[in-house]
């Protein structure tokens, strides 16, 4: 799953009759993960994973959530098209 030594996740829908949260990474990736894993387990809840010997340890941490819109907001300002670049639009 995750292969950073330190990663955060930010719960997108937590499905309380399913058991299950889908999580959104650092990178953009989806996945479902059982609630009962995430300690305080709520829609907009952030973590911070941390893993080792096997074991993966889901830590609340508050700032998750605004870490995250911000690498996001960054990812779309390096990707978004330079408009000086563009072809002009003809009319």
């Amino acid at each position: 799953m995750m292969q950073d030594a330190d990663a955060l996740l930010v719960i997108d829908v937590l499905d309380e009759d399913a058991g299950l949260a889908d999580v959104e990474d650092g990178r953009g990736r989806t996945f479902q993960l059982p609630a009962e894993w995430l300690p305080q387990a709520a829609d907009g809840a952030g973590y911070r994973v941390t893993g080792g010997a096997g074991t993966l340890t889901f830590t609340p941490d508050p700032e998750a959530p605004r870490l995250l819109r911000e690498r996001s907001k960054q990812t779309l300002l390096d990707f978004a098209d330079n408009p000086a670049d563009a072809p002009e639009e003809r009319a």
